[in-house]
């Protein structure tokens, strides 16, 4: 049994001060108290639940920020171009190269506060694009190096068939292919049992994008496959996208979409940058959520979501951090919101008819939403019998020393930064203390060892 005594832990109804937390020896919360316990570690931090980070490509960490020398000239450099680079990344790494890639982006994730991830896995084969002779090495690999940073991870294998809307597959793509349901299925099922080796692990499914699947396989997956786990797809996410979806399908990727599938509450819309009215509305009366990566958005020049109109009809998002330019949520959310701000020209992006603190509404959102995209339904941030996942801010920061509690969530969530965190916990251990990771010198010696020998960067 562990206790630990908490400057502040932010529960649905706000911050509950002076709190210990006692854990079991699997990390399950067995009281929630203000009473003192005798031997109770102290923890001069204000613990908010861990960060969920809805989308991820682990493998794309290795090419961060190398993707920023433009050509002059009339070639144009935007996601398409952007693309091609990510395919080349995608050639070289083997099942320990992604492993050891994979194990540092975690690792710095839960550095950042993010507990649970879930992987948009689409890396399937050998550089030759061929199956293993396990179909889920490259899962099991992504598992292991969740494990190994000691978070929580949901696999999510994709469907990914075509080359284009009508296309074959390129050559370069031939990493991420199943040719038809049966191969998909098949590699679900392997990743299922990959999952089912971690305690930490869980699965979802998806569809990479409407260009990526036959869309007539699409309509008939979809109707015949309505697993009870997370149902993850991207769309809409640059215009040229849409150009080709109407051309070929004679209708917007989200409208489409919403013709001819079950949307429910159980799809994760990964950017659905571009919508229309009708498409907005869809969205949300159909209780779906969208998952938003404004880091990585910005950065590839995707687009700004329509969420103050999403919001007005109560819709749901999450935030993730996609290709990893960005590894703080709370710099997710302020792009998010601030994006809002400078489109609207107006400050109140994150508020509705119960909640007019913009910090409250953000966390709130980003954390039920997100563990939704995780498949977990729990709606309290901390309660008995639930694993203490936590991450903690430090309360000697002169701006979080000095602040009332009416406003240090604002406080944390506006005018922190990755300093702040004092810790990050999971299962009801510190996998980061004061800065650092548990393993990051094996971690960090691993992958700088693998980059030096991929040569990529």
């Amino acid at each position: 049994m562990k206790h630990f005594q908490f400057s502040g832990l932010l529960q649905n109804d706000g911050w509950h001060d002076d709190v210990i937390v006692s854990v079991d020896n699997d990390g399950i919360i067995t009281a929630i108290q203000q009473e003192k316990i005798e031997g109770a570690e102290v923890v001069n931090g204000y613990a908010l639940p861990g960060f969920q980070n809805a989308h991820s490509h682990a493998f794309q960490y290795a090419m961060a920020g190398l993707a920023e020398k433009h050509k002059s000239g009339t070639v144009a450099d935007d996601f398409w171009s952007w693309r091609e680079a990510m395919y080349q990344l995608a050639l070289t790494m083997s099942p320990d190269d992604l492993e050891s890639v994979a194990t540092m982006l975690y690792s710095e994730m839960a550095r950042h506060g993010y507990t649970h991830v879930a992987e948009f896995h689409y890396l399937h084969h050998d550089i030759k694009g061929r199956p293993y002779q396990n179909l889920a090495e490259h899962g099991e690999r992504l598992i292991a190096a969740a494990e190994k940073a000691g978070i929580k991870i949901t696999l999510v294998p994709m469907f990914y068939q075509k080359g284009g809307f009508g296309m074959e597959p390129q050559v370069k793509q031939r990493r991420f292919i199943s040719k038809d349901e049966a191969e998909y299925l098949n590699l679900l099922e392997a990743s299922r049992e990959a999952t089912d080796r971690y305690a930490g692990a869980s699965l979802g499914y998806g569809i990479h994008s409407l260009r990526a699947v036959d869309p007539s396989l699409i309509k008939s997956f979809l109707a015949e496959n309505k697993l009870a786990i997370p149902f993850h797809i991207h769309i809409s996410e640059q215009l040229k996208e849409i150009e080709d979806c109407k051309a070929f399908l004679g209708k917007r990727p989200v409208e489409w979409l919403l013709h001819n599938t079950d949307v429910s509450e159980n799809y994760h819309l990964v950017h659905a940058t571009h919508l229309i009215d009708s498409e907005v509305v869809g969205i949300a009366n159909a209780n779906a959520h969208v998952v938003l990566c404004p880091s990585t958005e910005g950065n590839l020049g995707d687009g700004i979501f329509p969420l103050k109109q999403f919001q007005k009809l109560g819709g749901r998002w999450s935030i993730g951090t996609d290709s990893h330019i960005g590894l703080n949520p709370l710099e997710e959310l302020r792009i998010l919101d601030y994006g809002q701000r400078l489109t609207s020209h107006q400050r109140s992006t994150f508020v509705d008819h119960q909640i007019s603190d913009s910090g409250e509404y953000a966390i709130k959102q980003s954390q039920l939403a997100g563990r939704a995209a995780m498949g977990n339904q729990k709606q309290a941030y901390f309660e008995i019998g639930q694993p203490l996942d936590a991450v903690v801010y430090d309360a000697q920061k002169p701006l979080l020393s000095t602040v009332s509690t009416a406003n240090r969530l604002s406080t944390i969530v506006y005018a922190s930064d990755s300093s702040w965190v004092k810790g990050t916990i999971v299962n009801g251990g510190w996998i980061v203390k004061d800065q650092n990771h548990v393993k990051a010198d094996g971690v960090t010696i691993d992958f700088v060892k693998t980059m030096n020998a991929l040569a990529v960067r």
